[in-house]
Order: structure tokens, then sequence, then C-alpha cells
């Protein structure tokens, strides 16, 4: 994995995300993978950006995602490409959704726990913010009720 300076060619950002840094800056992740050495070595690469990096990606898939995640640092913006996308976010412990259409959005805030569904053939671009990422299994409806990383809020 390595950030490229100054890429001129075509970018496909289902394969290779882009992270966005201090100073305005628009770096592609070469041989970027969702694996755990990969992210751990991503994070420190752009450590530097703190709260304000964001990692710009798209995802397509098809039926319910198998996971929730949360963004501590910052908000994510997700878009809909193609296809039908619902957005559920646990607010309180009330689930939120949002239907997304192509060409619409929604902003998932900082902290809140959230869970994507494709209905059919779909693509969806994120910005998020990616550090501090939390990931928990998703069986059944609600995060909070899932083993894995304590809610640092939780007394």
């Amino acid at each position: 994995m390595r950030l490229v300076n100054h890429e001129r060619n075509a970018i496909d950002l289902r394969t290779t995300p882009v992270h966005l840094g201090l100073g305005s800056r628009a770096k592609p992740v070469e041989g970027f993978a969702w694996d755990p050495e990969v992210l751990q070595a991503y994070s420190t690469a752009v450590a530097a950006d703190g709260a304000e990096g964001r990692m710009v990606t798209v995802f397509d898939g098809d039926g319910p995602g198998d996971h929730w995640e949360r963004h501590p640092s910052g908000d994510e913006l997700v878009a809909c490409l193609s296809g039908s996308v619902t957005v559920t976010r646990d607010v309180d412990g009330v689930p939120e959704r949002v239907v997304l259409r192509p060409g619409e959005a929604t902003v998932n805030p900082a902290g809140a726990w959230h869970a994507v569904d494709m209905a059919g053939p779909s693509s969806i671009l994120t910005i998020t913010a990616g550090l501090g990422t939390e990931h928990r299994p998703r069986t059944d409806g609600r995060p909070t009720e899932h083993v894995g990383t304590p809610d640092p809020q939780t007394p």
C-alpha cells in the first residue's frame, strides 16, 4: 500500500480509494485492500492528517450489508450512484432509515452506528472520516447488542 502523488491516469475508485488530506491534497491509495495489515499501513501513512483526512471510495453490491460501522472522528457522506440503497442509523436505540436513489445522498453523523443495504445491484460513493472507525458484525437489528469493541461513551 502506498499513497501516490500526482496521478494523471484514470482511477477506479472501486479498487483504488483516494485519500483527501490536509492542504487540499488528493492521493490515490495504490495496493489498498480491506485487510487489517493494509488498513494499519494506510492509517499510519495518513496519521498526520488526523481527523481531517477522508477516504473516497466506490462500493458495488447487492443485498444486505454484513456489518455496522461508525466513524467517531467525523461525518460520512453516502451517495447512491445506481440502484437503490437504504442507510440505517441507530439513533439512541431507534432505527432511522433513509432510502437513496441515484443522485441522492445522506450524511451519517460522527459517531452514529450505521449499516448499508442495497436493493438489487447498486453502487455507492462514500467520503469517510476513517480515523478510529469501528465495525461490529450485523447479526440482528441493532449494533449496540453485538459483541465487539465497547462504546467508549458507556460508563
